[in-house]
């Protein structure tokens, strides 16, 4: 279940697929859960896949492939008709098999990695779509819980060192780095796992967005499992 108290409060729930995508987000409210309890075995897709790699993108041909349980065919046939309200709605969704994401060692006080609480930007307007069917959720955190980490004075100032220009070029140096779509959690924050099986829609920083956009990371793999993530 989804923590509906006063501190994540930018939270809205909704029970099918038209209100996620029609409920405008609107003050602090930037991200909507289509809260749902699903059926099937998920776990069976996942162990039907090998991956090489960290990673693998499912195709939805090698989804319809596979041989499958009555309980894994429950599985595929929710993902299925996931990925076809959302194509449907304009969206482009991708099915991905992760066993974990590469880290970024570029700069060791600073990762810009998925790991870090982060936000979507997009030069349009748009919005972030994600589901974990399986393994460790994603999670996100309040605005309020949260500092961007450009403005931590210990953090700016190691950046500034990287930064050789003029000091009116600093902010673009910033953003055209990445660095200022990351966000640090405040010693009393709460993060707040998405799920497994909720199909969630979160607010992105684009030009015309009248909210603020939606902190959200990838989990630390604690459980060892491969995990089954919808993402768009």
């Amino acid at each position: 279940m989804i923590d509906h108290s006063p501190a994540n409060h930018q939270i809205h729930t909704v029970t099918n697929f038209q209100d996620l995508v029609s409920t405008p987000f609107d003050g602090e409210m930037n991200a909507i859960c289509w809260n749902r309890e699903l059926t099937g075995d998920f776990s069976e897709i996942v162990n039907k896949i090998h991956i090489t790699g960290n990673m693998v993108v499912l195709e939805e041909e090698e989804l319809l492939a596979l041989t499958l349980s009555e309980q894994g065919q429950m599985a595929r046939e929710i993902i299925l008709n996931d990925l076809s309200l959302l194509k449907a709605n304009g969206a482009a969704p991708i099915l991905n098999i992760i066993k974990f994401y590469e880290r970024d060692t570029s700069f060791p006080f600073f990762p810009t990695d998925v790991y870090s609480f982060h936000v979507d930007r997009s030069p349009i307007p748009t919005n972030t779509f994600l589901c974990t069917y399986y393994g460790d959720p994603s999670e996100l955190i309040p605005n309020s819980q949260a500092i961007q980490k450009v403005l931590v004075p210990e953090i700016r100032d190691e950046l500034k060192k990287l930064y050789h220009g003029p000091e009116e070029g600093f902010e673009s140096f910033l953003s055209e780095n990445f660095f200022d779509l990351h966000y640090q959690a405040k010693p009393d924050a709460c993060p707040i796992s998405l799920g497994l099986g909720n199909l969630w829609r979160l607010a992105v920083d684009h030009p015309e967005s009248k909210v603020p956009p939606c902190l959200h990371r990838a989990p630390n793999e604690l459980t060892g499992q491969n995990r089954l993530l919808l993402i768009c």
